[in-house]
């Protein structure tokens, strides 16, 4: 199981990755080996010194009872001090931002991959926009 967020690629340079885990309760590991995770419109914030993904969509797990987690609450990343603090010190420069590029399974274990992302301009997209067609039309 593999969730990549694609929408990322096309909005943002990614400049480099990080992996790190992520904290979830017991309906949400279910939800995401089943697959049922979004990641558009996710970002990462850091504060007190500790990573936390906002907005990112796991569904309700469907044989789970009033138990079940909240689908979009905030999630706590697992980050050693060192890969937090290259994090916010890179979240701080001018146009650039902290988005999850994927989230998959490894050993059993959820993962997230943060990229440290620069914001493309319009042109930056539309030049994106021209070389994928130009590749679909070769293939032809």
């Amino acid at each position: 199981m593999e969730v990549i967020n694609r929408k990322a690629k096309f909005d943002y340079f990614i400049e480099s990755e990080v992996e790190s885990g992520i904290v979830l309760t017991g309906t949400e590991i279910k939800s995401v080996r089943k697959g049922s995770v979004d990641l558009k419109d996710t970002y990462i914030r850091i504060k007190d010194k500790e990573a936390y993904i906002i907005n990112m969509y796991i569904a309700k797990y469907e044989e789970g009872n009033i138990f079940n987690h909240d689908e979009r609450r905030e999630r706590k990343l697992l980050l050693h001090k060192k890969e937090i603090i290259k994090l916010q010190e890179a979240s701080q420069k001018e146009g650039y931002t902290l988005i999850p590029i994927r989230c998959y399974l490894k050993k059993n274990l959820a993962k997230i991959s943060v990229g440290i992302c620069r914001g493309k301009k319009n042109y930056d997209k539309r030049d994106a926009i021209k070389e994928r067609d130009l590749k679909r039309l070769e293939g032809k």
